[in-house]
Protein backbone atom coordinates (compact mmCIF):
# COMPACT_ATOMS: atom_id res chain seq x y z
CA UNK A 1 0.00 0.00 0.00
CA UNK A 2 1.48 2.89 -1.13
CA UNK A 3 1.41 5.90 1.68
CA UNK A 4 2.18 8.93 -0.78
CA UNK A 5 3.27 11.90 0.98
CA UNK A 6 1.85 10.66 4.11
CA UNK A 7 4.33 10.85 7.14
CA UNK A 8 3.05 7.67 9.11
CA UNK A 9 4.53 6.28 12.10
CA UNK A 10 3.82 2.51 13.60
CA UNK A 11 4.22 2.32 17.52
CA UNK A 12 4.22 -0.87 19.22
CA UNK A 13 4.05 -1.31 22.98
CA UNK A 14 5.42 -4.28 24.84
CA UNK A 15 4.23 -6.35 27.25
CA UNK A 16 5.92 -9.60 26.57
CA UNK A 17 3.79 -12.43 25.75
CA UNK A 18 1.06 -10.45 25.93
CA UNK A 19 2.39 -9.06 22.24
CA UNK A 20 0.50 -11.90 21.06
CA UNK A 21 -2.00 -9.27 20.08
CA UNK A 22 0.12 -7.18 18.59
CA UNK A 23 1.27 -10.39 16.68
CA UNK A 24 -2.15 -10.69 15.30
CA UNK A 25 -2.74 -6.96 14.00
CA UNK A 26 0.76 -6.82 11.90
CA UNK A 27 -0.04 -10.24 10.26
CA UNK A 28 -3.52 -8.78 9.15
CA UNK A 29 -1.25 -5.69 7.94
CA UNK A 30 0.91 -7.68 6.01
CA UNK A 31 -1.75 -9.08 4.43
CA UNK A 32 -3.45 -6.53 3.62
CA UNK A 33 0.10 -5.18 2.48
CA UNK A 34 0.49 -2.54 4.95
CA UNK A 35 3.80 -1.43 5.94
CA UNK A 36 4.42 2.06 7.54
CA UNK A 37 7.08 4.44 6.58
CA UNK A 38 8.07 4.23 10.19
CA UNK A 39 8.13 1.32 13.04
CA UNK A 40 8.83 1.88 16.72
CA UNK A 41 9.25 -0.91 18.47
CA UNK A 42 9.38 -0.93 22.64
CA UNK A 43 10.68 -4.62 24.32
CA UNK A 44 8.38 -7.36 22.87
CA UNK A 45 7.14 -4.57 20.35
CA UNK A 46 10.08 -4.34 18.93
CA UNK A 47 10.62 -8.25 18.35
CA UNK A 48 7.31 -8.29 16.50
CA UNK A 49 8.66 -5.63 14.38
CA UNK A 50 11.49 -7.62 13.14
CA UNK A 51 9.08 -10.38 11.46
CA UNK A 52 6.45 -7.55 10.20
CA UNK A 53 9.39 -5.86 8.13
CA UNK A 54 10.79 -9.16 6.64
CA UNK A 55 7.61 -9.72 5.78
CA UNK A 56 7.20 -12.84 7.30
CA UNK A 57 3.41 -13.55 8.05
CA UNK A 58 3.24 -16.17 11.62
CA UNK A 59 6.78 -16.31 12.31
CA UNK A 60 6.57 -14.53 15.22
CA UNK A 61 3.57 -16.28 16.55
CA UNK A 62 5.04 -19.52 15.58
CA UNK A 63 8.22 -19.03 17.70
CA UNK A 64 6.55 -18.32 20.41
CA UNK A 65 4.29 -20.79 20.34
CA UNK A 66 7.37 -23.52 19.39
CA UNK A 67 9.02 -22.59 21.95
CA UNK A 68 7.42 -21.24 25.18
CA UNK A 69 7.51 -24.50 26.82
CA UNK A 70 11.17 -25.36 25.90
CA UNK A 71 13.19 -24.97 28.91
CA UNK A 72 15.91 -23.20 25.67
CA UNK A 73 13.68 -20.16 25.56
CA UNK A 74 11.54 -19.86 28.83
CA UNK A 75 12.68 -20.84 31.83
CA UNK A 76 13.72 -20.35 35.57
CA UNK A 77 16.66 -22.45 34.83
CA UNK A 78 17.57 -19.65 32.02
CA UNK A 79 17.13 -16.97 34.61
CA UNK A 80 19.77 -18.46 36.81
CA UNK A 81 21.73 -19.41 34.33
CA UNK A 82 21.88 -16.79 31.75
CA UNK A 83 20.64 -14.00 33.91
CA UNK A 84 17.66 -13.93 31.43
CA UNK A 85 14.51 -15.61 31.46
CA UNK A 86 13.71 -15.17 28.02
CA UNK A 87 16.57 -16.79 25.74
CA UNK A 88 18.11 -14.57 23.64
CA UNK A 89 21.01 -15.70 22.72
CA UNK A 90 18.99 -19.04 21.41
CA UNK A 91 16.15 -16.64 20.05
CA UNK A 92 18.47 -15.03 17.86
CA UNK A 93 21.27 -17.85 17.47
CA UNK A 94 19.52 -21.20 16.51
CA UNK A 95 16.20 -20.40 15.88
CA UNK A 96 16.59 -17.52 13.59
CA UNK A 97 18.86 -19.06 11.92
CA UNK A 98 17.64 -22.67 11.78
CA UNK A 99 14.53 -23.92 13.44
CA UNK A 100 12.09 -20.70 12.41
CA UNK A 101 14.52 -18.58 10.09
CA UNK A 102 14.45 -15.22 9.93
CA UNK A 103 14.74 -13.64 6.26
CA UNK A 104 17.63 -11.50 7.31
CA UNK A 105 18.01 -10.32 3.95
CA UNK A 106 14.23 -8.82 4.05
CA UNK A 107 14.34 -7.24 7.26
CA UNK A 108 18.02 -5.66 6.71
CA UNK A 109 16.73 -4.30 3.23
CA UNK A 110 13.35 -3.48 3.91
CA UNK A 111 12.98 0.44 3.25
CA UNK A 112 11.20 1.29 6.52
CA UNK A 113 12.77 3.18 9.41
CA UNK A 114 12.86 1.11 12.44
CA UNK A 115 14.03 2.25 15.82
CA UNK A 116 14.17 0.00 18.86
CA UNK A 117 13.77 1.50 22.57
CA UNK A 118 15.95 1.01 25.14
CA UNK A 119 17.02 2.38 28.63
CA UNK A 120 19.99 3.62 29.33
CA UNK A 121 20.97 2.22 32.77
CA UNK A 122 23.57 5.14 33.77
CA UNK A 123 21.69 7.60 32.91
CA UNK A 124 17.78 6.46 32.91
CA UNK A 125 17.31 8.10 29.96
CA UNK A 126 15.18 6.27 26.96
CA UNK A 127 17.46 5.85 23.63
CA UNK A 128 15.95 5.25 20.15
CA UNK A 129 18.35 2.64 18.00
CA UNK A 130 17.61 2.81 14.44
CA UNK A 131 18.16 -0.01 11.99
CA UNK A 132 20.96 1.22 9.66
CA UNK A 133 22.32 3.62 11.98
CA UNK A 134 23.50 1.08 15.02
CA UNK A 135 26.26 -1.08 14.95
CA UNK A 136 24.02 -4.01 15.78
CA UNK A 137 19.88 -3.50 15.77
CA UNK A 138 19.46 -7.29 16.95
CA UNK A 139 21.60 -7.20 19.90
CA UNK A 140 19.24 -3.23 20.33
CA UNK A 141 16.02 -5.34 20.05
CA UNK A 142 17.45 -7.69 23.06
CA UNK A 143 17.93 -5.05 25.32
CA UNK A 144 15.07 -3.60 24.41
CA UNK A 145 13.19 -6.60 25.72
CA UNK A 146 15.35 -7.11 28.33
CA UNK A 147 12.94 -6.60 31.55
CA UNK A 148 14.28 -5.57 34.84
CA UNK A 149 14.63 -8.02 37.47
CA UNK A 150 14.01 -11.07 34.75
CA UNK A 151 17.15 -10.16 32.39
CA UNK A 152 20.90 -9.02 32.51
CA UNK A 153 21.61 -5.94 30.84
CA UNK A 154 22.90 -5.72 27.56
CA UNK A 155 26.07 -4.17 25.98
CA UNK A 156 25.91 -2.46 23.17
CA UNK A 157 28.85 0.08 22.09
CA UNK A 158 30.36 0.29 25.41
CA UNK A 159 27.14 0.54 27.39
CA UNK A 160 24.64 -0.94 29.56
CA UNK A 161 21.08 -1.11 28.70
CA UNK A 162 17.42 -2.47 29.85
CA UNK A 163 14.01 -2.75 28.66
CA UNK A 164 12.65 0.12 26.63
CA UNK A 165 9.56 0.33 28.60
CA UNK A 166 11.05 1.10 32.15
CA UNK A 167 12.20 5.07 30.08
CA UNK A 168 9.40 5.22 27.51
CA UNK A 169 6.73 2.43 27.22
CA UNK A 170 4.82 4.15 24.23
CA UNK A 171 7.51 6.43 22.02
CA UNK A 172 4.63 8.11 20.04
CA UNK A 173 6.01 11.42 21.29
CA UNK A 174 9.33 10.09 19.71
CA UNK A 175 7.40 9.89 16.28
CA UNK A 176 6.01 13.24 16.10
CA UNK A 177 9.24 15.14 17.54
CA UNK A 178 10.75 13.08 14.30
CA UNK A 179 8.29 14.66 12.00
CA UNK A 180 5.53 12.07 11.61
CA UNK A 181 2.27 13.67 11.47
CA UNK A 182 0.10 10.25 11.86
CA UNK A 183 0.95 7.61 14.49
CA UNK A 184 -0.87 4.54 14.72
CA UNK A 185 -0.70 2.60 18.38
CA UNK A 186 -0.87 -1.11 19.26
CA UNK A 187 -1.43 -1.33 22.63
CA UNK A 188 -1.31 -4.48 24.67
CA UNK A 189 -3.26 -3.32 27.14
CA UNK A 190 -7.27 -2.21 27.45
CA UNK A 191 -7.86 1.57 27.77
CA UNK A 192 -9.09 1.61 31.15
CA UNK A 193 -5.52 -0.53 32.19
CA UNK A 194 -3.29 1.53 34.85
CA UNK A 195 -0.33 0.41 36.36
CA UNK A 196 -0.52 -0.04 40.30
CA UNK A 197 2.17 1.33 42.33
CA UNK A 198 4.97 -1.57 42.44
CA UNK A 199 5.17 -3.10 46.29
CA UNK A 200 7.43 -2.40 48.51
CA UNK A 201 9.14 -5.78 48.21
CA UNK A 202 10.04 -4.79 44.47
CA UNK A 203 11.21 -1.76 45.47
CA UNK A 204 13.79 -3.25 47.64
CA UNK A 205 14.53 -6.21 44.74
CA UNK A 206 14.78 -3.22 41.81
CA UNK A 207 17.45 -1.28 44.86
CA UNK A 208 19.48 -4.41 45.96
CA UNK A 209 19.64 -5.22 42.02
CA UNK A 210 20.48 -1.40 40.26
CA UNK A 211 21.74 0.00 43.49
CA UNK A 212 24.81 1.00 41.48
CA UNK A 213 22.67 2.93 38.90
CA UNK A 214 20.77 6.00 40.69
CA UNK A 215 19.55 7.12 37.86
CA UNK A 216 18.10 4.02 36.84
CA UNK A 217 16.52 3.95 39.89
CA UNK A 218 14.86 6.99 39.71
CA UNK A 219 13.02 6.05 36.12
CA UNK A 220 12.27 2.60 37.47
CA UNK A 221 10.81 4.45 40.57
CA UNK A 222 8.53 6.39 38.28
CA UNK A 223 7.23 3.76 36.20
CA UNK A 224 3.87 3.48 37.52
CA UNK A 225 2.83 7.80 37.49
CA UNK A 226 4.92 7.91 33.58
CA UNK A 227 2.99 5.13 32.41
CA UNK A 228 -0.19 5.92 33.62
CA UNK A 229 0.57 9.78 32.29
CA UNK A 230 0.98 8.33 28.19
CA UNK A 231 -2.45 6.45 28.84
CA UNK A 232 -4.62 9.09 29.68
CA UNK A 233 -2.41 11.53 27.45
CA UNK A 234 -3.31 8.49 24.61
CA UNK A 235 -7.07 8.90 25.46
CA UNK A 236 -6.98 12.85 24.93
CA UNK A 237 -5.15 12.42 21.70
CA UNK A 238 -7.73 9.53 20.42
CA UNK A 239 -10.59 12.13 20.91
CA UNK A 240 -8.91 14.80 18.98
CA UNK A 241 -8.06 12.67 16.46
CA UNK A 242 -4.15 12.92 16.88
CA UNK A 243 -3.68 9.17 17.14
CA UNK A 244 -5.03 5.94 16.06
CA UNK A 245 -5.49 3.24 18.97
CA UNK A 246 -5.52 -0.37 18.18
CA UNK A 247 -5.71 -1.92 21.36
CA UNK A 248 -7.57 -4.87 23.34
CA UNK A 249 -11.09 -4.13 23.86
CA UNK A 250 -11.43 -6.23 27.22
CA UNK A 251 -8.71 -6.84 30.17
CA UNK A 252 -6.23 -9.04 28.68
CA UNK A 253 -5.40 -12.05 31.23
CA UNK A 254 -2.58 -13.47 29.57
CA UNK A 255 1.12 -13.39 31.64
CA UNK A 256 3.94 -11.97 30.46
CA UNK A 257 5.46 -15.26 30.97
CA UNK A 258 2.35 -17.20 29.69
CA UNK A 259 2.73 -21.07 28.70
CA UNK A 260 -0.83 -21.70 28.17
CA UNK A 261 -0.70 -21.56 24.35
CA UNK A 262 -4.52 -21.87 23.74
CA UNK A 263 -4.18 -18.46 26.08
CA UNK A 264 -1.75 -17.11 23.36
CA UNK A 265 -3.49 -18.68 20.68
CA UNK A 266 -6.74 -16.42 21.40
CA UNK A 267 -5.19 -13.29 22.28
CA UNK A 268 -3.58 -13.57 19.00
CA UNK A 269 -7.13 -14.27 17.04
CA UNK A 270 -8.01 -11.12 19.20
CA UNK A 271 -5.38 -8.85 17.97
CA UNK A 272 -5.97 -9.61 14.40
CA UNK A 273 -9.99 -9.25 14.36
CA UNK A 274 -9.44 -6.04 16.02
CA UNK A 275 -7.46 -4.98 13.22
CA UNK A 276 -9.94 -6.08 10.82
CA UNK A 277 -12.65 -4.26 12.20
CA UNK A 278 -10.50 -1.22 12.56
CA UNK A 279 -8.72 -1.60 8.95
CA UNK A 280 -11.32 0.67 7.52
CA UNK A 281 -11.19 3.57 10.50
CA UNK A 282 -7.24 3.25 9.91
CA UNK A 283 -7.12 3.92 6.71
CA UNK A 284 -9.77 7.08 6.95
CA UNK A 285 -7.25 8.54 9.51
CA UNK A 286 -4.08 7.62 7.64
CA UNK A 287 -6.04 9.31 4.16
CA UNK A 288 -4.74 6.31 2.02
CA UNK A 289 -7.09 3.28 0.35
Amino acid sequence: MDFGNTKAALVLEGGALRSFFTCGVLDFLMEQDIYFPCVCGVSAGSLCAISYLSRQIGRTAKVNLSFVNDKRYLSLKSLVKDKMIFNFDFLFGEVSHNLVPLDYDAFYDSKERFAAFVTDCETGKSVAFEKGKCSNIMRACAASSSMPLLSKMFELDGKKYLDGGISNPIPFEWAFDNGYEKVVLVLTRDINYRKKPNSKLLIKAYEHTYKEYPELLKTVYNITDHYNSLAEQIVELEKQGRVFVIRPEKPVKVKRTEKDTKKLEALYEEGRQTAVRRIDDMKKYLGIS
